[in-house]
């Protein structure tokens, strides 16, 4: 599989890749590197090698290349929305012990919805609230970004209260990523967003702020983001 992703390698976007995810010293990205590979591309790729064992999936996530590690999260989800109860039980634990490689905003967006999130639609939700909990960025990401599946069945009760637990997250990353579910609890329920919105005004960031209410008239955003 990995000569099927260098044959698609592309150096010049492969740099713009390493700029776009922040892979300088100190940021959030650091040491990341890149092939240069679009995302529909690298999705043909995990289709043709969805059937690869777990133990050449744990392979690819331990690279340093980021496309490896994406191609690999992909087959994961791929099995999992075909496997039985049984194989979506096991992918749903090997996602779990391999958190520390699922370490960029995308390899998160692109997976945990669609891992942890279904898994967790009719089991206990505890492991999230660990996860909000976790030093790892990352970890924390899974935590909210997972609950997207809930909020798309009208289920947003997890989505505040992990929020909530989570409005005072020093990075950006995470203040997009809440304001993003945010966004979605309005598609269920405006007045309970706006409640939420009121209820912790003065804790939440305002890049969160401004996601959840992107979907707002304009005159209703301008007054929100005022504290009307």
């Amino acid at each position: 599989m990995e000569e099927a992703l260098t044959s698609l390698a592309d150096p010049a976007r492969a740099a713009s890749h390493a700029w776009f995810f922040k892979t300088g010293k100190g940021q959030y990205g650091e040491g990341d590197r890149f092939l240069g590979i679009r995302v529909p591309a690298m999705r043909k790729v995990a289709l043709r090698f969805r059937s690869l064992p777990l133990s050449d999936i744990k392979r690819l996530l331990a690279s340093p290349l980021h496309e490896h590690r994406f191609v690999a999260l992909e087959i994961l989800v791929s099995r999992y929305e075909q496997g039985s109860g049984e194989e979506q039980r096991e992918i749903y634990d090997f996602y779990l012990r391999h958190t520390a490689r699922i370490n960029n905003w995308d390899l998160v967006d692109t997976s945990a919805p669609y891992i942890v999130g279904e898994h967790l639609l009719s089991r206990p939700r505890d492991v999230l609230y660990e996860m909000a909990r976790s030093p790892s960025l990352w970890e924390r990401r899974i935590a909210i970004v997972s609950c997207l599946t809930f909020v798309k069945r009208g289920d947003t009760a997890d989505a505040f209260r992990l929020a909530e637990l989570l409005l005072a997250d020093k990075h950006d990353l995470m203040h997009k990523a809440v304001g993003w579910v945010l966004r979605e609890t309005g598609k269920v329920s405006r007045p309970d967003l706006l409640g939420f919105i009121k209820s912790q005004y003065t804790a939440m960031p305002r890049t969160t702020l401004r996601y959840a209410i992107e979907h707002f008239p304009p005159e209703q955003r301008k007054r929100l983001l005022a504290g009307g």
